[in-house]
């Protein structure tokens, strides 16, 4: 690589972890966080309301957790009571958690961030879908309108994954990232006729990824498409974002987001030039 070159990744970089201690970079050293600047929705048994002020023009994004008990290996500075091996109900060790640091840094980048963190598990793991496409369909049969749909999950590890379960981003271990498409072949848990317009999704994920490589090379594998659909039926763009696995930390997967929330934020900004 170039000089130039060299000088560039160092720049984007800087640029995409530069607001990490607007968020949560004391959660790694155990001490207190910002609390973000996102609505968060404790529960669906209330009516959506209306979450935008009147002229708002920021791109919209609403994040949650159909597996929102998802858990990483604990560490002694990040302790939880387990409900199962790598889950738990503690939102502040479980995916809630990587969804309050992806809200905050998707918000400190211009975005107007809806983080639903009702628990879509309970009763019954296998139809967790089923509750959360009905927290969809409320809210946007309420009329609200977003511009991104992430459901954001962790992986399962794999001993596919040679060698280390992480990256080196300026000396911090961050989680593997990667995203997941639906094509709406076969059924997740029960039979479905509408089908997601899995190619617009697909495009999506690619740029995500390809962006996410190009801040910090190698983060995010490959996009992943399986059968089942995911809830990607109700946007084109609605994705499924895995942050780390279960050998993971939680640190290594809050290190993630900011390299997540920046090229989110560069894609939206291609995308809208490419509107005007």
């Amino acid at each position: 690589m170039r000089a130039g070159g060299r000088k560039r990744g160092v720049a984007l970089l800087a640029l995409a972890l530069g607001a990490v201690s607007l968020c949560g970079a004391a959660a790694f050293a155990g001490g207190a966080r910002t609390p973000p600047l996102v609505i968060e929705v404790i529960s669906t048994d209330a009516q959506p309301a209306s979450v935008y002020m009147e002229g708002d023009d920021r791109p919209r994004v609403l994040l949650y957790h159909t597996h929102t008990w998802e858990a990483y290996e604990m560490t002694d500075d990040a302790m939880y009571t387990p409900t199962e091996t790598w889950r738990t109900k503690d939102s502040a060790h479980n995916m809630i958690r990587i969804g309050e640091e992806l809200a905050c840094e998707l918000t400190v980048r211009g975005f107007s961030v809806v983080h639903d963190t009702t628990a879509f598990e309970p009763p019954n793991l296998s139809d967790a879908y089923t509750r959360s496409l009905q927290m969809l369909e409320q809210r946007l049969g309420a009329g609200e309108t977003y511009d991104y749909i992430f459901d954001i999950h962790r992986d399962a590890y794999s001993g596919l994954y040679n060698g280390s379960n992480t990256v080196d981003i300026n000396g911090t271990r961050a989680a593997y990232v990667m995203l997941l498409v639906g094509k709406g072949t076969g059924a997740t848990g029960a039979g479905f006729d509408e089908r997601p317009d899995w190619p617009q999704n697909f495009a999506l994920a690619e740029q995500i990824t390809e962006r996410m490589n190009g801040i910090a090379p190698g983060i995010s594998r490959d996009v992943k498409i399986k059968p089942g659909r995911f809830n990607q039926h109700v946007s084109t763009s609605a994705l499924l974002i895995e942050v780390g696995n279960n050998k993971n930390t939680l640190a290594e997967a809050l290190a993630s987001c900011p390299v997540i929330a920046q090229a989110i934020a560069d894609i939206h900004a291609q995308r809208a030039g490419q509107d005007d």
